[in-house]
């Protein structure tokens, strides 16, 4: 059976959920108010399987996506100032304001970003 997390655990991965869910919610409101361009794909109630599956992995895992990958990012320890630079491309985002937001990418966090084809990340996976 697995250990229950203590108090402050339960509460720091709740803090990683709500920011991702407050992320997200801003997002969605940048891009219906024509602020962002490109496409934007959201992770709203994904935020327990980001926040749960990401609080197992250590430092050192590599971590790739899909294309709803802002959370992911997030909860690896993406700044979101970088990341929503990046929905709004600026230079200053994640990939240089190129990408937008299916190619949020953080090589330092091993976070090697999101694809647009979906399984198209598999093969990338499998290599590293």
């Amino acid at each position: 059976m697995a250990q229950v997390p203590d108090r402050d655990t339960c509460l720091e991965l709740l803090g990683r959920m709500c920011l991702i869910r407050r992320f997200e919610e801003e997002a969605g409101r940048q891009y219906q108010r024509a602020k962002a361009g490109g496409f934007l794909h959201l992770a709203i109630g994904e935020e327990a399987t980001i926040v749960g599956t990401t609080s197992v992995m250590r430092e050192d895992d590599y971590l790739i996506g899909t294309y709803r990958t802002h959370g992911h990012a997030l909860a690896r320890g993406t700044p979101a100032d970088a990341i929503m630079a990046e929905l709004f491309g600026r230079e200053t985002g994640t990939s240089g304001g190129r990408g937008g937001s299916m190619h949020i990418f953080d090589a330092e966090r091993r976070f090697m970003g999101g694809y647009g084809i979906v399984g198209g990340n598999l093969p990338l996976a499998a290599g590293l």
